[in-house]
């Protein structure tokens, strides 16, 4: 299978430097989403003593040009500080950095979707909206051929491998482990993991978090995951659908509630809410990939658990709906609910936001308030 060169490097090598002590100095890498919207970026700078908030950070700058996101003649960006979670990979008192982006005039680059839904989530910040992301990934080689399958053909069909155990299973398991270790290390509010229906994919859960943090807990979860996958030589793949045919797409289930719904009888609340999603259900269809849809028409077929692309359904316990209420949610009457049509490689500020937008501040039609004016 392949894997990159540099995982072939003498890793006891590099360990003999990281551990040189680095005096009163701290190092501070600055992450942010690139031009693609997909894409992650980071550099590092030295800083004099350890931030202890995030005003503690100054802002900085990046070439544009060089991300797909200005021109050459004009390329200047600037890196705002945004969230700052512990660095599991040069370790205390290092630091990741979660930044937003800026153009050269100081508006929000095209890709800073942050900036958008952070004005949203205060908006409701009252009715305390909680989130939780099922993040679905595909391990493959550095030939973009799934880890662990047959170089000329396909494993077993799937059955097996969902929560499997045993080296004909699972496929990759110390990177999953790595990953979870790390995020916790970093701060990140990773809740779960397991191997996933087709074998080289697993998913971990990220939640519940409130409003603003949840899109940051899961982009630095992504990072931290590009980066464990770096140091094992493969890479990792958040496209809805990798391998085409009889084999799962790739998701990011969404979890969804707010005080009323968790409160005694928030079944009312849950049920209101869907039937506004029902009502609006192209919208969040743009707003669940990054292509408007068009990646997710290659995963949302009906088929493989998931909904039909161009159909709003909702259900108890129902796998094949674009909504699922769970079972002990119906019973209990409260709780929240899970929207199972966002995309793997969905941007988690946009998903939130178009909830909150149609669940509680009660937007209705194709087109997404305005509220800068």
């Amino acid at each position: 299978m392949a894997t990159s060169a540099s995982s072939k490097l003498n890793k006891a090598v590099k360990q003999q430097y990281m551990d040189l002590p680095q005096e009163d100095k701290v190092q501070a890498m600055y992450i942010w989403i690139d031009g693609t919207g997909e894409g992650i970026r980071c550099k590092t700078r030295t800083l004099d003593s350890e931030p202890k908030t995030i005003e503690d950070l100054p802002e900085w700058n990046f070439d544009g040009s060089s991300t797909y996101q200005s021109e050459g003649s004009n390329s200047d960006m600037y890196l705002i500080p945004a969230a700052m979670f512990r660095d599991p990979f040069r370790k205390d008192p290092n630091k990741l950095v979660l930044c937003e982006v800026l153009k050269y005039n100081r508006k929000p680059a095209e890709t800073n979707l942050r900036h958008t839904c952070k004005k949203v989530m205060s908006m409701v910040e009252n009715s305390h909206p909680w989130f939780g992301m099922e993040q679905e990934y595909t391990l493959l080689g550095t030939d973009g051929h799934p880890f662990g399958w047959p170089s000329n053909g396909f494993p077993g069909p799937q059955g097996p491998y969902y929560c499997g155990v045993g080296a004909d299973k699972a496929y990759g398991r110390d990177i999953v482990e790595s990953h979870y270790r790390a995020c916790l290390y970093a701060g990140v509010q990773i809740c779960g993991t397991n191997a996933e229906v087709m074998p080289a994919q697993w998913e971990f859960q990220v939640g519940p978090c409130e409003g603003i943090n949840m899109g940051d807990h899961l982009w630095i979860a992504r990072f931290i995951l590009h980066r464990v996958c770096e140091d094992f030589g493969v890479v990792v793949s958040f496209d809805p659908k990798p391998i085409s045919g009889n084999w799962n797409g790739a998701g990011c289930h969404t979890n969804f509630s707010t005080k009323e719904m968790r409160d005694d009888g928030g079944l009312k609340a849950i049920e209101e809410a869907i039937e506004r999603l029902g009502k609006r259900h192209r919208y969040h269809i743009r707003a669940y990939d990054p292509k408007g849809g068009l990646d997710n028409a290659r995963r949302l077929t009906g088929h493989h658990e998931t909904s039909n692309i161009d159909e709003f359904s909702a259900g108890v316990a129902n796998r094949g709906a674009s909504i699922r209420i769970p079972r002990s949610v119906g019973q209990d009457k409260k709780g929240y609910f899970e929207d199972r049509r966002p995309s793997a490689n969905c941007d988690p500020y946009v998903v939130t936001e178009a909830l909150v937008r149609t669940c509680l501040l009660k937007e209705e039609g194709e087109v997404p308030t305005d509220y800068s004016k």
